[in-house]
């Protein structure tokens, strides 16, 4: 009997792909993950826990449709994503994380950072934004804010998305061709997308100055889109202890006699039925 062959198909920068995830196969676990993260919903409120989550990685790596696929079935009162503008120029006069720590979570409330205070040290540093001092000294105080976090009871979780140069250039072409996606594309995308090594010399002094025990990064692979997105909600599950809580059996009311109700006519304006 002949072994089975790996579940590989290519090889990219010298690392195995794995096969591409069926639909079928990625929805049904994503029904899964989603019925967890109601779970989990519930967990956070009954505990009044504070939960705060940094997404960040490069143009094209997957980022919104990962906070998406978190978000999509939970509440937004308790899941809450935070995606900040250019800052003003009120904010700008600040100190620099001001902006930020107004966002962070209150009891019962799960924060998701689709970008944070690590725009200093990447989009900022690499594209002159901020002084290469300002960047160091950022550099230098966030561990000490994330460590007053953490002391404070948030529990803090930090990912990092990688995705190789030839799937970023994939998915920025196919923002170009794709009516869908194409408000998806800044200027500052394609300024940043020549830049690609001086964006990996940035993340990796990122992570060795704020790669902390109390604060550490998670890296996930995000070429897959879909894998990625069931791995960062399978470890999140796993980060943050939780358990099902006990719900009584809901029946609906008998609904109201009409006691005399007759539908008025009125001339409604009806959406056309085209389809």
């Amino acid at each position: 009997m002949k072994a089975k062959r790996p579940n590989k198909t290519h090889k990219e920068n010298g690392v195995a792909a794995e096969k591409k995830l069926k639909r079928k196969e990625y929805e049904r676990e994503l029904d899964r993950l989603h019925g967890e993260l109601v779970k989990l919903q519930e967990w956070v409120l009954a505990k009044r826990l504070r939960v705060c989550v940094v997404f960040e990685g490069r143009d094209g790596a997957g980022k919104g449709g990962t906070i998406k696929a978190i978000t999509e079935r939970v509440s937004p009162r308790v899941f809450r994503v935070v995606a900040l503008p250019a800052p003003t120029e009120r904010e700008k006069s600040q100190m620099y994380v001001q902006r930020y720590i107004r966002h962070l979570p209150s009891a019962g409330e799960v924060v998701i950072f689709d970008r944070s205070w690590y725009n200093r040290a990447g989009v900022e540093r690499v594209m002159g934004f901020c002084t290469e001092e300002q960047a160091q000294k950022f550099l230098l105080a966030v561990p000490l804010v994330e460590r007053a976090m953490v002391d404070s009871g948030i529990i803090l979780l930090k990912y990092w998305l990688e995705v190789s140069p030839k799937e970023q250039t994939r998915r920025l072409e196919s923002r170009i061709n794709d009516a869908r996606k194409i408000w998806k594309l800044s200027p500052m995308d394609l300024k940043s997308y020549s830049r690609w090594y001086d964006y990996s010399s940035a993340r990796d002094e990122m992570f060795a100055a704020t790669d902390t025990q109390f604060a550490p990064w998670y890296v996930a692979n995000a070429d897959d889109k879909k894998r990625v997105r069931l791995n960062i909600i399978t470890h999140l599950l796993s980060y943050i202890p939780y358990q099902e809580l006990p719900r009584e059996k809901v029946k609906l009311p008998s609904r109201q006699k009409p006691h005399g109700y007759k539908e008025k006519e009125y001339p409604y304006k009806y959406v056309p039925e085209k389809f």
